[in-house]
This record gives C-alpha cells, structure tokens and sequence, in this order.
C-alpha cells in the first residue's frame, strides 16, 4: 500500500463546487451557494500558517477574497490546478460517481471521500437500512414516492406523529421538518414533492424527542496509532427550531452547539452511540473526515439518523470569520487540537487510486 503523504511535502490545490449535482433516481441534492468556496478560503489560509505549500489561482492570494484560494471541481479547473503544480487536492465539494476526481485521483493525492462510495452514502434510504442491517442503531425511516399517489403512502403514519420529513438527499437541515399533526404531515410531503427542490423522493423518519448530538469520524491514516476510524469528542445541539438544528448559513453553528466534556463522554449511552459511529464509517470505509448526527429516545438511547460524507469545515483564522467554526473543528478543539492542527491531520487520510485503474 503506498503510504500516505505528509501534507506539508506536498503541494496542495483546493477544490470548490462548481458542478452541479446530478440528478440521482429522481432525488437532486442542491448546490451550496458559493461552492464551499468560504470554507475552502478558510482552509487555504489556515494549512499556509501551518507551513503547507498551496496552488492558488492567483501569486499572492488575500485571505478576504474567497476565489483567491480555490480551485473549480470542473474537469477544467482541476487541470488547471494540477498544471500549477498540485500534487493534493483537497476535494471540499460534493463529489458523486463520474465526478473528474475519478481521474485526478490517478495523477495526485486526494483528500475527500471516494465519489462513489459518497454518492451511495447520500442516499440517506439505503445507507440507514445498511447500518441497520450491521446491527447499528438507527432511527427507523421510510421512502415516500412524491410522484405517487401520496395520500395512500401517508396512511400508515397518520398516527405515527410527531414524525421527521425530509428530503432523501438533502444538504444540512434544508427541506428538514417535524410534522405533529397528520395535517401537517400531509402539508409537508406535498410541499416537497411539489416544489422539485429536492426530487421526488422524500424520507419520513421517526422522531426522537431526546438531545440531538454530532460525533465526527476520521479514518485511521489521519492519526498515528490507529487501527480504525475513530471519533472526535461529540458535540451537543442546543436552540433548535421546532427540534430542527438551523442551517448554519443562518445560524453559526458556534452560537447553537459545544463540546461534550470529557464527563458527559464517559456517559454509558454517549460511550455506546460513540463506538456504533466508528463501526458505522469502518462498515462505510470512509476515505475522509465525515460527520453523523444522532439523537436520543425518550428513554435516552441514542440513535443515528444523519451520515454526511462531506461535512462542513469552515474555521475561524480570516478576516470576519472569528464565528465560523463548524461542529468538526469544535469537536477538534475539544482534543486539543487547533483548526490548522485538524486539517494536517484531515490532510493525513489522503488517498490515491492506481495510475492504471478504470474510470
């Protein structure tokens, strides 16, 4: 196995969604204004105080202009990257099946997960029922059809509320609702399948009205002396809205959530969720950093609802950012670990496929 690089020998080019995702079984998981290009800015500055050499598309990059640092994910944009000198990319977009990082992962370094194995994970349906399969536990949850005949697929729950609708391959807590009402239940699947946000495939889950937290998970490379994947300290939601987290483009996730002490980990239901999420991304083989989100039951057994393969890692360090830390980072800082200090450590999971592999 070739052995993984140390990121501060490597130059590295930092990756911003410019494509678009595609359409997947009629399900769409929509584009994040921007790209990731704010946490790809924030990343890029941080790894140049930590000694990295970048790829830049400019000479002297300013840490207040965002495209200064990043890179589009187009076919196009990586090679342009690569041209400059990249020998690492760091993938911070949603990647999928047939995404150019297939081919670039042939030429240089990857940081991000494997596009096909993410691609499968979004599929929030499939992946529950996987870890279910494996003995995790797993809120339950059930396919709704948006082009079928609604009315029909709904009357099985109506006496299931309060229930979670959501979308099937949604980003963060977009198109998320809790439905309390049988009224309110049919309201919310109708509004989603009608509004094509999101496709037609819609997620009913069951709702657990327990404390929500986040564990993130980092494959073994990423910390010398691991045998597996393994979890940062979880992370506590607080001021939710009608027991939904806000999107943190709306609300900073620094303002609604804080680390766990070491106490509250030592918890026997917060020790147990801990380990289903390492077992949960070794079942998953993740390639890279990624998040889960579970909540407890009324009886405080903690569930696994949510596994986001390309979580968001936005950190304080540029101008007008000192409140952008993202659950990851404030689950590093837990360790003791400072946001550049994190991303050498993300940086240390990078992969590579074989220079005679098949696209």
């Amino acid at each position: 196995m070739t052995p993984v690089p140390d990121p501060r020998e490597q130059t590295i080019a930092i990756l911003y969604q410019a494509l678009e995702p595609p359409v997947i079984d009629g399900a769409r998981k929509e584009a994040k204004p921007g790209g990731y290009s704010d946490s790809g800015a924030d990343i890029g500055v941080a790894l140049l105080a930590a000694g990295c050499t970048l790829a830049t598309p400019v000479a002297d990059p300013d840490p207040t202009r965002v495209f200064d640092w990043v890179w589009p994910d187009t076919e196009e944009g990586i090679a342009a990257a690569l041209n400059a000198g990249a020998t690492l990319l760091w993938a911070n977009t949603v990647v999928f099946a047939g995404h150019p990082i297939e081919a670039a992962s042939r030429k240089a370094w990857v940081v991000g997960p494997d596009p096909r194995a993410m691609q499968e994970i979004d599929d929030k349906a499939a992946t529950n029922a996987r870890l279910l399969d494996a003995g995790l536990p797993v809120a339950r949850s059930w396919l709704i059809d948006g082009d079928g005949d609604l009315n029909a697929q709904l009357a099985p729950f109506a006496q299931a509320v309060p229930i979670v609708v959501k979308p099937l391959r949604g980003r963060g807590s977009q198109g998320v609702g809790v439905a309390r009402t049988r009224e309110e239940l049919a309201e919310q699947v109708r509004e989603l399948a009608e509004s094509r946000r999101f496709g037609a495939a819609i997620i009913l889950e069951q709702f657990l009205p327990g404390q929500e937290i986040t564990i993130t998970v980092m494959p073994a490379a990423c910390r010398a002396g691991e045998a597996g994947p393994f979890a940062l300290p979880p992370v506590r939601r607080f001021d939710q809205i009608g027991d939904v987290a806000p999107y943190n483009g709306d609300v900073p996730v620094s303002r609604n959530s804080a680390a766990m002490t070491p106490g509250e980990c030592a918890d026997p239901a917060i020790a147990a969720v801990t380990a289903a999420c390492e077992k949960a991304a070794a079942l998953l083989e993740i390639r890279a950093t990624m998040r889960i989100d579970c909540r407890a039951d009324a009886q405080g057994a903690y569930f696994l609802f949510d596994v986001n393969a390309k979580p968001n890692l936005t950190g304080a360090g540029r101008p007008g950012r000192e409140d952008e830390d993202s659950l990851s980072t404030i689950a590093a800082a837990a360790c003791g670990w400072t946001y550049p200090d994190f991303l050498l450590a993300a940086a240390r999971g990078a992969w590579r496929s074989p220079q005679d592999q098949q696209g």
